[in-house]
């Protein structure tokens, strides 16, 4: 998983970076296939803004949260991804069984 972080208005401490990775590893828990993401971090007065994307194959997967903390925005942050990748996850598993149907078994 590649991770790109950028601040707007804001540096990008060392303390944020391990924070937003360590955050950000419980959705590859989840889901495997994740390729990139790119994090905006910005602050617009006294509103912390997180913003987000998740690059998956087949889609793409967005979501932004704004707080008064940094941190509480970020834990809102991964929070959105990770129902957001449960779903992608759940629409793309194969749900048919092999021989499991009524029509394809044999009656005696």
């Amino acid at each position: 998983m590649n991770l790109q972080l950028t601040g707007h208005h804001l540096e990008v401490t060392p303390a944020l970076r391990e924070y937003v990775t360590s955050k950000l590893g419980r959705i590859s828990n989840h889901f495997d296939h994740v390729i990139d993401v790119k994090v905006t971090m910005s602050v617009e007065k006294l509103i912390q803004k997180v913003e987000a994307t998740l690059h998956v194959p087949g889609n793409d997967l967005h979501a932004a949260c704004t707080d008064d903390n940094m941190y509480s925005a970020i834990d809102m942050l991964t929070d959105k991804l990770d129902r957001q990748v449960v779903k992608h996850k759940e629409k793309h598993a194969d749900h048919h069984k092999t021989n499991g149907a009524v029509k394809h078994q044999n009656i005696e």
